[in-house]
């Protein structure tokens, strides 16, 4: 016993590696290994849909990882120099030390073009990545309870994004990117009252001034990717919080996951995705060329660059001006410029209608409950037509940022296709909210038929009576789940009257009521949506079923 004993208390302790012992260190310390335990076994249901929100956060590092190795070379400053370097046709040509320096790393540094390209089409990607994202978000209701914020937090990066390009833009002092600037400068001096004092701020002076490449460099490298890194960061906390939503299906409930775990497959399947990501982003750089600023010159505040179009995402609000008659008006000795400001207003309405729609659905749905199933965009019919015209009057005002080219192109007079996009821009989105929900019903009327009828075979059968019949067959269980899953919110009525005939309340109360009892009829009333199926009308089509299940 005692030489047990001896032996078991002599025991040498197990040798443990090196990388155990960091391990073990970071664990004491961090408590890595019980958040990672918690964290990293989430499931993740799997639909090629997520993968929007992956090309936004892989475009992002892209950005940061070249962007880093262009300001190593990258000159923000406006001093003036004469040209001197490789490329012969600008030889002897006064320009900023920003444009040199653009000069430079395009034309001179190894591999320097094939990374600002790669920086180019990667912010080019991100602003398009995070609106197909949202879209995918607000046509499938993945916006509703407990989700606001984290659309809020995705909803505030488009912006960013969208100005955090435009600043790019404007750095190498080129004439493409003057006028752009100018362009700016001309929406700072609409704004009533302080407008030409936040343009003597931005450009330290008249315009162009000495200062703007600077300021513009600092706010593109520092300022918005540390909002856009820390928004990404809150968007991804939210995300591992309430997990992903999934769409209907069997075993999909909204109290449970779908799906594979984030470690290690999840994991893996990411890391992949990016690296494709990244080779698609290097590919379309290769190949495909983008703002030559060799091609354009130094920029002058007397010359504006021929057919000078600003990068796609921005279109739509350079459209919205160049389609806006030249109206001014004159108050109280300020002049107005209404063919500045109100399509200024219109872009930030714009963006903000479809960012704050959310709240407005939960105010007129009067919704309080939980939501972790996605919505298919056929079953809410308003919503799906609100997001198209949304979309229709986007890209109507990105054509009229087009103008000139489009009329270049076919021949046209610039007159006749800026009249055509004013129309189109009143015209085209109730038409597309129209034909938008006419489909979703049609979609939800072909449902509910493949469910009381089954699904179509393509085989006749003649009757005994001559009588020529469609053979269809029953639908599985996991099919007809998907097409009956889907809610149908009861649409809000209005208060019955008191005693005596008389509304209580404040007036503007009852006001606010009847507006939101009418648009949530308009949204969930009998014109926007078709029954789904009850069991006795499924059991009345498919009588064998039921007698099969009587049987067992």
């Amino acid at each position: 016993m005692r030489d047990s004993e001896t032996a078991l208390h002599s025991a040498e302790p197990p040798v443990r590696s090196k990388g155990f012992r960091v391990a073990d260190w970071f664990d004491g310390r961090a408590g890595i290994h019980q958040l990672a335990k918690a964290n990293m076994r989430k499931a993740f249901p799997d639909h090629w849909s997520f993968m929007l929100g992956e090309i936004c956060l892989y475009s992002f590092v892209i950005l940061m990882l070249t962007g880093v190795y262009l300001t190593l070379f990258f000159d923000p400053s406006m001093n003036t120099v004469v040209y001197q370097g490789s490329y012969v046709p600008l030889q002897g040509v006064r320009m900023s030390e920003a444009y040199e320096s653009t000069l430079h790393i395009s034309l001179d540094v190894r591999g320097g073009l094939l990374i600002r390209q790669m920086h180019h089409w990667a912010a080019l990607i991100l602003v398009a990545g995070i609106l197909f994202h949202m879209m995918r978000n607000f046509f499938t209701g993945t916006f509703r309870k407990p989700r606001e914020i984290s659309w809020l937090v995705g909803f505030a990066l488009l912006p960013l994004a969208m100005f955090e390009g435009l600043t790019g833009y404007d750095l190498p002092d080129d004439l493409l990117s003057g006028t752009g600037t100018r362009v700016v400068q001309g929406g700072l001096l609409s704004v009533p009252v302080v407008g030409t004092y936040l343009s003597m701020f931005l450009f330290g002076g008249e315009f162009p001034g000495t200062d703007y490449v600077a300021r513009f460099n600092a706010i593109h490298v520092l300022l918005f990717p540390g909002a856009m890194a820390a928004l990404i960061l809150v968007h991804l906390i939210l995300l591992f919080h309430h997990k992903h939503t999934q769409f209907p299906g069997p075993g999909r409930t909204n109290g449970n996951i779908v799906g594979q775990p984030f470690l290690w497959v999840r994991l893996a399947k990411s890391g992949g995705y990016f690296f494709i990501v990244t080779a698609v982003v290097t590919l379309v750089a290769a190949i495909a060329q983008i703002n030559p600023v060799w091609e354009y010159g130094p920029y002058r505040s007397d010359q504006v660059s021929a057919g000078s179009q600003p990068d796609w995402y921005m279109g739509f609000a350079d459209g919205l001006e160049r389609i806006m008659p030249g109206w001014e008006i004159n108050l109280w000795g300020h002049t107005l410029i209404l063919d500045v400001l109100i399509p200024l207003t219109v872009f930030g309405a714009t963006l903000a209608v479809i960012g704050f729609y959310p709240f407005f659905e939960s105010w007129v749905t009067d919704d309080t409950s939980d939501h972790h199933l996605a919505d298919r965009p056929r079953n809410r019919p308003m919503r799906t037509a609100f997001g198209v015209a949304w979309i229709s009057f986007y890209l109507v005002a990105l054509v009229g940022g087009s103008n000139d080219l489009i009329a270049t192109w076919f021949h046209v007079s610039v007159n006749s296709v800026t009249w055509a996009v004013r129309v189109g821009i009143l015209v085209v989105p109730p038409l597309a909210f129209t034909v938008a929900k006419r489909f979703a019903l049609g979609l939800q009327r072909r449902d509910r038929n493949e469910v009381l009828h089954g699904r179509e075979t393509g085989t006749l059968r003649r009757l005994p009576t001559g009588e020529v019949i469609e053979v269809h067959a029953v639908l599985p269980q996991d099919r007809l789940h998907v097409l009956t899953a889907h809610d149908q919110p009861s649409p809000l009525v209005a208060p019955s009257a008191p005693p005596g005939g008389k509304e209580g309340g404040p007036r503007w109360q009852l006001l606010l009521t009847r507006v939101r009892v009418t648009l949530s009829q308009a949204l969930y009333g009998e014109r926007s949506r078709i029954p789904k199926p009850t069991a006795e009308e499924y059991w009345e089509h498919h009588p064998e079923q039921l007698e099969e299940q009587d049987s067992r």
